[in-house]
């Protein structure tokens, strides 16, 4: 596939990347940067991190801001179980993201570039910032700053390492840095970010592909997916699976496929039972979904979402009331503080999984688990406390018999 060609695995060598097809996406843009929106809009592009937001209107958003001095953040944060396809291009492809972040910052008129990364992964920051050496001095550098009206410089930022340092006003606020408390929107960071500053915040998948896109043309990214969904989709496979691990497929390939061609089935030859999609912030899907199309509108139509694209699966067996209960724990120990629906919420939610899923649940505990998951969404000031009542309401939907079986004993 484009992302993960063995020919762009070059780690920090940028002659490399170079010499293999890199800087291409660049150069076109370079030749007209007025058509990379337009360019972008007509090959689909939506932000690969999560929310699958149209990737031409948080540029365009940015682009139509006056004056100098705005950012590009690129966000490699990845904290949740689960996922692990950001650190593998930040480690294994690093020119192609910045590449990507530099094609970003021509398109919305920024002087600089933020590379966003999880300091848990020592060896990939220490890739990426050797990487990120390699551009200084560069003549493609020096034509960007000279379309962009200002130097351009490329920075590699270490986040805190927490879970919540991946929200977009979290993250400025970390660039700056401060404690990555998520902000109330508005303003958003197109508006005001990193120092008051118009900012575009990208997922690492996100920018990677645009250099594919200028270089190719939109109609060739189209072409890549599936019934009507647009380029291709880095996954990654984790569970009850024989092959785990990441996998390019074309945007709107099934779940089936994904699971049992790409990933080998089921572990020790059990059915197929759920599968945690877009990592464990999201609902649960079941063997009757297993024709179910991985895009945006395909899931969206069944009630779930893409998200990261982490697929968590879960064979015949394996507890689903364990799996939910460990990932909220997780959500729990990962709250700022801020809003305390959430720390608090998470938290007891947190604490009747552990009793329910011990044997000593009591009668009541089912109604207070359900009572929350209706409660809790849209009382924090980002995602977290959404996902946790997500993946909650959804387990007690689709296996309602586990839970019964725990309390009684």
């Amino acid at each position: 596939m484009i992302l993960t060609a063995p020919g762009l695995r070059v780690g920090a060598d940028l002659g490399a990347h170079l010499a293999a097809g890199g800087g291409a996406g660049l150069a076109a843009a370079l030749r007209d940067p007025a058509a990379i929106i337009p360019v972008i809009e007509a090959a689909g592009l939506r932000g690969l991190g999560g929310a699958g937001f149209p990737t031409h209107r948080k540029w365009g958003a940015v682009a139509a801001q006056p004056g100098p001095g705005k950012w590009v953040l690129c966000n490699g944060n990845e904290d949740e179980p689960g996922t692990f396809k950001d650190r593998f291009l930040l480690a294994e492809t690093p020119h192609q993201v910045i590449e990507g972040a530099l094609l970003a910052a021509l398109a919305v008129r920024a002087a600089h570039v933020a590379l966003y990364v999880n300091p848990r992964e020592a060896a990939t920051v220490a890739t990426l910032r050797d990487a990120a050496a390699c551009w200084s001095g560069h003549p493609l550098l020096a034509e960007v700053a000279r379309a962009v009206g200002e130097p351009v410089a490329i920075a590699v930022v270490e986040s805190s390492g927490l879970y919540i340092g991946g929200e977009e006003t979290a993250a400025v606020a970390s660039v700056e840095g401060r404690f990555p408390f998520p902000s109330l929107k508005p303003p958003f960071p197109a508006e005001a970010g990193v120092h008051g500053r118009p900012t575009l915040v990208n997922n690492v998948e996100t920018l990677a592909q645009a250099g594919h896109i200028l270089a190719h043309g939109a109609d060739w990214y189209r072409a890549l997916g599936r019934g009507g969904a647009a380029g291709t989709k880095l996954f990654s496979l984790s569970g009850d699976v024989l092959r785990p691990g990441l996998h390019e497929l074309p945007m709107g390939t099934t779940l089936r496929e994904l699971v049992f061609d790409h990933g080998g089935g089921i572990l020790g030859g059990r059915a197929f039972k759920a599968v945690f999609t877009g990592g464990p912030s999201n609902t649960l899907l079941t063997a009757a979904d297993l024709d179910a199309p991985m895009d945006f509108d395909g899931l969206r139509a069944r009630g779930s979402r893409l998200g990261t694209g982490a697929m968590i699966v879960v064979g015949e067996g394996t507890s689903i009331l364990r799996k939910t209960a460990e990932y909220v724990a997780f959500f729990a120990a990962s709250s700022c503080g801020q809003c305390p629906p959430c720390k608090i919420g998470t938290f007891q939610v947190a604490r009747l999984l552990e009793r329910i899923e011990a044997g000593t649940g009591r009668p009541g505990d089912l109604a207070a688990l359900r009572n929350l998951a209706a409660l809790l969404p849209g009382s924090g000031r980002c995602g977290l406390v959404d996902g946790a009542a997500t993946v909650l309401a959804s387990s007690l939907r689709t296996f309602p018999e586990e839970y019964a079986r725990a309390v009684r004993g």
